[in-house]
């Protein structure tokens, strides 16, 4: 079962019934879709998405996602979960754009790369970055992430492909991005 976790200024909840229409909002939003390498998809597909988190991964237990909340304020959504790029697991961070340049995605990782080492045993943890995406790679530059090797899509898009060990504690970093998707 997905854990609810904790660091200085977030909590990290799995999504309930009514986080719905947060969720939908977060990923209808332009400069998320940006920086995490997607399309805006029509509004009925996000909340059969959100449908799927609470029918199909929760229950099935396919990978970690939560909400993620500042005292009452949904702020963002994370995951942990495989990835099809390489033999390992993938932590995906969306943050509103205001709260953006607060630190918060640097806690954000860090708080992922706690749960990865000590509730999932994982050694080390990717993230995919979009090239363009200064304020993300360098924050993930800031906590230690290594380049792998770069991803380009069908589009022409280039997406760094970034690794971490999840055993060491992480550079310390001003956040101004998050691992793996928005800034």
């Amino acid at each position: 079962m997905t854990p609810v976790l904790h660091t200085e200024r977030l909590t990290f909840r799995p999504y309930r019934p009514e986080d719905e229409d947060a969720f939908v909002g977060l990923l209808r939003d332009e400069e998320v879709c940006r920086w995490m390498g997607q399309e805006r998809v029509p509004e009925a597909d996000i909340r059969t998405l959100f449908r799927a988190i609470l029918d199909d991964v929760y229950p099935q237990r396919l990978f970690d996602v939560w909400g993620l909340w500042q005292e009452d304020t949904f702020v963002g959504h994370a995951e942990v979960k495989k990835t099809g790029n390489v033999d390992g697991h993938e932590l995906i961070a969306a943050l509103a754009p205001p709260y953006w340049g607060r630190g918060l995605g640097t806690e954000v990782v860090r708080g992922l790369l706690r749960h990865a080492a000590d509730n999932l045993g994982l050694k080390e943890a990717y993230g995919m970055v979009g090239a363009d995406n200064a304020a993300s790679l360098a924050m993930c530059r800031r906590l230690g992430f290594r380049h792998v090797r770069d991803v380009t899509g069908d589009d022409g898009t280039v997406t760094r492909l970034l690794v971490i060990p999840t055993t060491e504690p992480p550079a310390n970093g001003d956040g101004t991005g998050t691992a793996g998707a928005a800034r």
